[in-house]
């Protein structure tokens, strides 16, 4: 509580400055809070001693008149007296603008003295008994835009002078109409002159300028001014001036699902994914629509756009560098825009010359060595692949010699994670059985109760479910045990992805350079706590020639078996990579997260508590679906050219949705039960047993989950004391019924869905939905290109079967297994465009706000007990992180130290910007 009453007793001038700017977070090396606060800590708890903020940048705040300082003259209410009160706006400036910008903001300047300006008006929480309408202030125009035009720092000041009655009440609202011709964004507006002390008005919004958005903008006070303090408000708390414009707000938001999407509207509604595809392109680019009784999925964000010429039921697209419709203030900030600039621009570099020698030459463009891996990377200093192709392209000698001393540093990339310990671990069957439980996905590896497993699809469509694994494959890898001692023992674990690829392996064959099986890996539980694989069973469909639909291979014997081991591990990791980012990565943290985003802004008002709560894990969620859809998920886009399932990919996806996915697991430890990983044990740490101890993955992730939890039962306890007050709150029952019902509107009568009717069932669905946008997401992301960066340990398609004795390439093989191997593998160009895109989806922004952290913790609560248990949320991030770099240095852990073992740092909690390997944005913002 110290802490908090330090924020609500500060100083005027303070106080604007900590709500327009401040920052808070964990110990990550900034200042501590006090410092931000001006002032010694009094009485300050010992679990917040510690805690730090960042840096904050001082604004420059109006000096206050005397006469504004000055209280309003007491007066009997039928005297009302007028008296001035001053606005302060903080704008914020763009670090960059093209000549059509700068043009229209030096017009604005020259018509803003002759009228078209931005006017501002306050608005009471209380209404005017006679006209029953809030109480309003007089109009005022924002004074001197002109003269500041030229400003070139990042925020600028204006000011603006109000008129208002002495019995005018409490500041609510304030409106601002733009007539300028170019939008402007307002970061924040501080009103001086009350005797109750200065009233903020936390915007963080752009405001369009009235031709594009002919209406009011409103924002609403983050303070009451009687109390003194910050305060959200449930629907039912509403003061009857702010009512009416709550309401208006939200409908406003909602928009009435007309019309094509200006990329200026503040709209958000929902359509299913009718845009993948380009029918006008050709057959060969339409997409099935995803999304209905067909092919159940998510709903995204509308645009609105008009339908193809030759499918009236796919949207017509919008391609680079055309910017995909989202919500205004969804979009990226600059920072972050540079940053997928940058990566852009190195991606381009980095395919530069495998794409020209591709282009050039009609060879597939193979790697005949590992050593032509190795030189694409920054590190290796041997002549490789890059100097051989040069050497091929039509250029003048000297055009040559100057692309190979660039092609030293630009045009190579970074030397990924995987290699920096041991260049070969990878090769190794314990690393290849660590990664499923440390590596980029530890989320598919299950319990194995039955042996041989069964699978669950229709026999009379997909071949017999029994399994071509038996007792005698697996028998002599369990260290003396049998396969029922194993099973008893809880020692064996499986990652299965039969029945996930079986229905699409026909089709998936059929394509160009594609073959992949649906496989199935066992893996034993050794003494020391780290695993082994035992066996790895290979299924093909059943229209394949009986002898080679289900193949088991188990580990090699000698130099042939070898190879064939090695083979099969790259199409299990084949396998792996594409339901990891098909399912576990794009469905599970950015598709199925986006409906309660939509939901959330349409159905909660930004006063209200639970928005407040979920805003900073919203944060560029819809602008990067929207890119995804642009450029990574669409028909021949990224992920389609470089994962085993091609045009098949986004089918995948949707039916893992339809026959997997299920909301009321998604949480850490129902998912951990539901695999089997973990058993309920009210005796242990988070209730729960975890079936192998040293699950890097699941370990530091039940100290997360926890810590998000606790802070979310105190949040929530503190606005909803009773299942009465959840049940009553209009919003926050229309938030969870429209994601439910019109967000996942083919999955809505599921019988699994989480009530809402109680305080518990509200942390239970927050909990959830806070832990896939910061840490699950974190978890499935930021590992993939320092583990998927190097082609081999994890391919995303593989372009060759396990060779069999009767193969005419068996000979082949056999005379050359590493170039067969190779083969195998995806090809130059393939390899660079994926390495590319995992280059960029693991970098972290300049501007990344981490869990633990908030940009503006002004407009979330000033209620002195949740500032305080959010220091305490932050101060437990700290904690953990030091217990995750305690945990990979503990040498007991094998499964994350050891002498070339990577250390688990994908949950660890802060990170600098780039590609890092650890970090755990508060959003889904990448």
């Amino acid at each position: 509580m110290a802490v908090a009453k330090e924020i609500m007793g500060c100083s005027v001038v303070e106080m604007s400055s900590f709500v327009s700017s401040s920052k808070v977070l964990l110990n990550h090396g900034f200042r501590q809070r006090n410092q931000l606060l001006g002032r010694p800590a009094v009485g300050v708890a010992p679990a917040t001693r510690g805690l730090h903020l960042r840096k904050v940048v001082r604004q420059p705040v109006a000096a206050v008149s005397e006469d504004l300082m000055k209280p309003a003259p007491a007066v009997p209410a039928e005297k009302a007296v007028k008296f001035k009160v001053r606005a302060v706006l903080t704008v914020k400036n763009k670090n960059k603008e093209d000549l059509k910008e700068t043009l229209v903001k030096h017009l604005d300047a020259l018509t803003d003295k002759i009228g078209r300006n931005v006017v501002l008006e306050l608005i009471s929480t209380e209404n005017d008994p006679k006209t029953r309408a809030p109480r309003k202030s007089t109009p005022a125009v924002v004074k001197d835009w002109s003269k500041k035009t030229n400003i070139k720092t990042e925020r600028v000041n204006y000011t603006a002078e109000f008129t208002v009655d002495s019995i005018f009440g409490e500041v609510g609202a304030i409106t601002v109409i733009n007539k300028h011709q170019k939008e402007f964004f307002l970061e924040s507006i501080t009103v001086e002159g009350f005797a109750s002390g200065p009233v903020h008005f936390p915007c963080n919004s752009w405001v369009q300028s009235k031709k594009d958005y002919p209406g009011k903008r409103v924002f609403f006070s983050n303070k009451t001014a009687k109390s003194q303090s910050l305060k959200p408000y449930l629907p039912s708390e509403t003061p009857a001036g702010l009512r009416a414009l709550r309401e208006k707000e939200l409908i406003e938001l909602r928009g009435d699902g007309k019309g094509v999407r200006k990329q200026s509207d503040r709209v958000y509604d929902y359509d299913v994914y009718n845009d993948l595809g380009n029918p006008d392109k050709g057959i060969s680019f339409a997409r099935p629509v995803l999304g209905g009784k067909e092919i159940p999925f998510p709903r995204r964000c509308r645009t609105g756009r008009l339908p193809t010429d030759t499918d009236a039921h796919a949207e017509s697209r919008v391609e680079k560098p055309l910017p995909m419709y989202v919500p205004r203030d969804e979009q990226f900030e600059e920072v972050k825009q540079d940053t997928f600039a940058d990566m852009r621009s190195k991606a381009v570099l980095h395919n530069l010359i495998p794409g020209l020698t591709a282009c050039l030459f009609s060879d597939k463009q193979d790697f005949k060595m590992f050593s032509d891996i190795d030189s694409l990377y920054k590190d290796d200093s041997k002549a490789g692949l890059h100097d051989e192709r040069l050497k091929k392209l039509p250029l003048p000698p000297k055009v040559i010699d100057t692309i190979h001393e660039s092609s030293q540093g630009i045009f190579r990339y970074d030397t990924p994670k995987i290699l920096t310990k041991d260049k070969y671990a990878w090769l190794r069957d314990d690393e290849f059985a660590r990664q499923a439980i440390a590596g980029i996905n530890p989320v598919n590896i299950e319990s194995l109760k039955v042996y041989p497993p069964v699978s669950r699809l229709d026999p009379e469509i997909y071949g017999p479910q029994e399994s071509a694994l038996k007792e005698e494959h697996i028998v002599g890898h369990l260290d003396g045990m049998t396969v029922e001692q194993a099973l008893e023992g809880n020692k064996l674990f499986i990652v299965d992805f039969h029945d996930i690829y079986l229905p699409f392996l026909d089709r998936i064959n059929a394509l160009d350079g594609r073959k992949a099986y649906a496989t199935r890996t066992i893996f034993f539980l050794t003494a020391l706590g780290t695993l082994k694989p035992i066996a790895i069973e290979l299924t093909l469909p059943p229209s394949t020639p009986i002898t080679r639909s289900k193949r088991v291979v188990t580990p090699p014997v000698d130099a042939t078996s070898d190879w064939i081991w090695k083979l099969a591990k790259a199409h299990v990791c084949s396998n792996d990579a594409g339901v990891h980012q098909l399912v576990n990565h794009w469905l599970r943290t950015h598709a199925c997260m986006e409906p309660f985003i939509l939901a959330a802004h349409r159905r909660l008002s930004v006063m209200h508590p639970i928005y407040k709560l979920l805003d900073p894990h919203m944060r560029y969620t819809l602008e990067i679906n929207g890119m995804a859809r642009q450029t990574l998920i669409n028909a021949d886009g990224v992920i389609e050219a470089g994962f085993t399932p091609g045009p098949y990919c986004m089918e995948m996806s949707a039916a893992a949705y339809k026959n997997f996915w299920r909301f009321d697991l998604e949480g850490l430890p129902a998912d951990l039960i539901r695999r089997g990983m973990a058993v309920p044990d009210p005796a242990q740490p988070h209730g729960l047993k975890l079936l192998i101890e040293d699950y890097p993955y699941a370990n530091d992730g039940l100290l997360i989950w926890a810590c998000i939890e606790n802070w979310v039962k105190t949040y929530v306890a503190y606005y909803y004391p009773s299942s009465t007050v959840v049940m009553s709150d209009r919003e926050l029952q229309a938030w969870y019924s429209e994601a439910v019902n019109v967000g996942h509107a083919d999955l809505r009568h599921a019988d699994w869905w989480p009530s809402l009717s109680t305080p518990d069932d509200v942390v239970s669905v927050l909990t959830t939905l806070i832990w896939l946008a910061s840490a699950q997401h974190a978890a499935l992301n930021f590992g993939q290109y320092p583990y998927g960066g190097y082609v081999p340990n994890r391919p995303p398609l593989m372009r060759r079967l396990v060779p069999e004795p009767t193969d005419p390439e068996y000979t082949n093989f056999l005379n050359d297994p590493q170039r067969y191997y190779l083969g195998a593998l995806p090809s130059v160009l393939q390899s660079t465009g994926f390495m590319a895109v995992v280059d960029t989806l693991s970098t972290h922004s300049p501007d990344e706000e981490y869990i633990g952290e908030r940009n503006h913790p002004s407009t979330w609560s000033g209620d002195a007990e949740i500032i305080e248990a959010f220091y305490e949320f932050s101060a437990e991030i700290q904690r953990i992180e030091k217990e995750i770099e305690r945990r990979n240095a503990d040498s007991a852990r094998r499964n994350r130290c050891g002498a070339g073992v990577l250390p688990y740092e994908l949950l660890a909690p802060s990170s600098e910007p780039g590609v890092t390997c650890r970090g755990i944005p508060n959003s889904v913002s990448i």
